[in-house]
Order: structure tokens, then sequence, then C-alpha cells
């Protein structure tokens, strides 16, 4: 593998939501502090929304790593797309409940007395739904009604949703309005800015267990344009150009390795052209990118929110360096 060939510990560049790799871009930060204020607070309910690969899953896994088991008790569903009497039983399931009753009255008078035997041990219960753009209006209507779980100064149960941008569309249906209207915090995250992503990448091959990452200024020019700020496509445009100088023997990773990934990726702008000898390597022509997207109009978190009380009692529990 190219990591033990590069003297790394393990892959830098995996895909899989690791906390422990987890960079923190600014926004990423005042997502991770919402997120925490937001259970700890029992604010009730609160969405996270961000384009498909910008690290919602992973900074949701750093949330769960950073609340002890003492204060939280959480119930996590990654495949939300169930019916309401599954979503119901799924939900206590991953609660721990198992002796799950036929009837829809008692289950949710033994989910009730569940929360309340936490509250009363000084724990938190926290429903969190990842992809939540999945669910469908009759699950999110039964999600609403959970949220009915409270008493009069404070909510028993807290319910984070965390999508992909199409849940900001769907919640706001006319139907769903009175879901909407319970929602007491809204956090977003987008793309890492192109300055970002070569300390993206270097963070993630220091955290493997690297020195300096291999990778050439062009390359990094290259990955950034291609990925156009996505962690999960730098990730992956970063392993294959990886293993693209493995396979010459290069210490370094160039451009013309990450053209080669991102041209057999599908990857950005780029694409296979007509070599100019019939015996050399194929030729990769780079096609400008079209204007950016405009911004989101509304801003969901504003520098100077009450986030910033709350930054500096965060800590990362193992590296502090962006972990």
């Amino acid at each position: 593998m190219y990591d033990r060939a590069f003297g790394l510990r393990k892959n830098p560049f995996n895909m899989t939501p690791d906390p422990a790799f987890l960079y923190l871009t600014e926004q990423h930060r005042e997502a991770l502090v919402g997120l925490t204020y937001a259970i700890l607070q029992r604010k009730g309910f609160v969405v996270l929304t961000g384009d498909a690969g910008t690290g919602k899953t992973t900074l949701l896994a750093r949330v769960l790593q950073f609340l002890p088991a003492s204060r939280l008790q959480f119930s996590l569903i990654m495949n939300p797309t169930l019916t309401p009497s599954e979503f119901l039983e799924m939900a206590m399931l991953d609660f721990g409940i198992t002796d799950i009753p036929a009837s829809k009255a008692q289950r949710l008078w033994k989910l009730q007395n569940f929360i309340v035997e936490g509250q009363l041990k000084g724990k938190v219960s926290a429903l969190i739904i990842d992809e939540a753009h999945k669910l469908t209006p009759e699950v999110l209507e039964e999600i609403r009604l959970l949220g009915n779980f409270e008493e009069a100064d404070r909510k028993l149960l807290q319910i984070v949703l965390v999508g992909q941008n199409e849940l900001d569309d769907n919640l706001n249906r006319d139907d769903l309005r009175q879901l909407k209207q319970r929602i007491s915090l809204r956090l977003y995250i987008g793309p890492i800015s192109e300055p970002e992503v070569e300390q993206y990448i270097r963070h993630r091959w220091l955290v493997a267990g690297g020195a300096e990452p291999p990778f050439s200024r062009e390359a990094i020019t290259l990955i950034a344009s291609a990925s156009r700020g996505t962690p999960r496509l730098i990730n992956s445009l970063c392993e294959n150009a990886s293993t693209f100088a493995l396979g010459e023997g290069s210490a370094q990773i160039e451009g013309r390795h990450v053209r080669l990934a991102a041209a057999d990726l599908n990857i950005g702008d780029f694409t296979r052209g007509r070599a100019a000898e019939p015996a050399g390597p194929p030729v990769l022509e780079i096609v400008p990118p079209p204007a950016p997207a405009p911004e989101r109009p509304d801003p969901v978190v504003p520098k100077g929110s009450v986030w910033t009380k709350w930054s500096g009692k965060l800590r990362a529990p193992a590296r502090e360096n962006g972990a």
C-alpha cells in the first residue's frame, strides 16, 4: 500500500468519517461549537446542512466523541429511509431499548420513560439523524411529535437533523411549517477555500504519521481546482495521485499524477485528449471551471455570536492542531 511506501502509519485519505482526521476550518469550528451548545443546552431541534462530501458526518462523529457518556445518551440513525413505524423502532433500538412493544402507544410511553430516567441521572437524550434529507414528510412529522417530550423549562429530547442542502428545501414545505418553526438553530458547512486545501492535505498527512506531504505546488493547485474544495473529493484525488506516483517509483506527487487521477475518477473538468505522440502518455486538458455558484444569501451562524464564549470550552480529546 502507498501509505507504507510513504512511511505513514495509516491511510491519510481514507474515505471513512474518522474524527481524528477532521480539519477544522472556521466554518467547521463554528458548526462543532454550535452542535455541542445546542445539545448540552437542550435547545430542541437543530439542523446542520452542507453539500455532499463537505464533512458533516465526520464533524458529527467528532461531536459525539467529545461529549462524554456520563452526559449524553443518544440514538444515531444513519439510514433514515424508513416508514414512521420503522423509524420509531430504530430510534428505540439505537437507544438500547431492546424490548419493543407492538403498540405505538406503548412504544411512546416506553421511550418517554427512558428519556425521563436519563434526565434524572443528569443525562441529555439526543436523537440524531444523518442523511436527513432522505426523510419523508411523514417521518419528519413523526420526528416533530417526538419533540413534544419536554418539561416547562426544557426539552427532554434533543433532535439533530444532519443532511445535504436538499434538507433545507424539504423543511420549507408548507406542510412542514410547524417543524420549521421549532428549529432553534441552523448551521451550515460548505467547501473549504483554495488556500485551506494545502493545510487540509498537510493536516491529514501529519495525523497519519508523515512529515511534510510530498505534493508539489502544481499538484495542490490542481487538486484544489478539480475538487472545488470538497473534502471527500480531495481525499479521493490525493489517494489516487499517490498511487500513480508510487507506480512510477516517484517520491514526489506531481501535477501529472493529479491529472491522471482526476481523469480516471472523472472528477472536475479534467478530460482525456489525444496523445501528441502515439507512443507517449495520454495528454490531459484542463477545461476552466464555470463561475462559482453565488454564496448563500443568509449567513447561518454570524461572527461574534453566542458561540464565541463557547468556543473556548471545546478542546480536542487527542490533538488540538486541527484534529
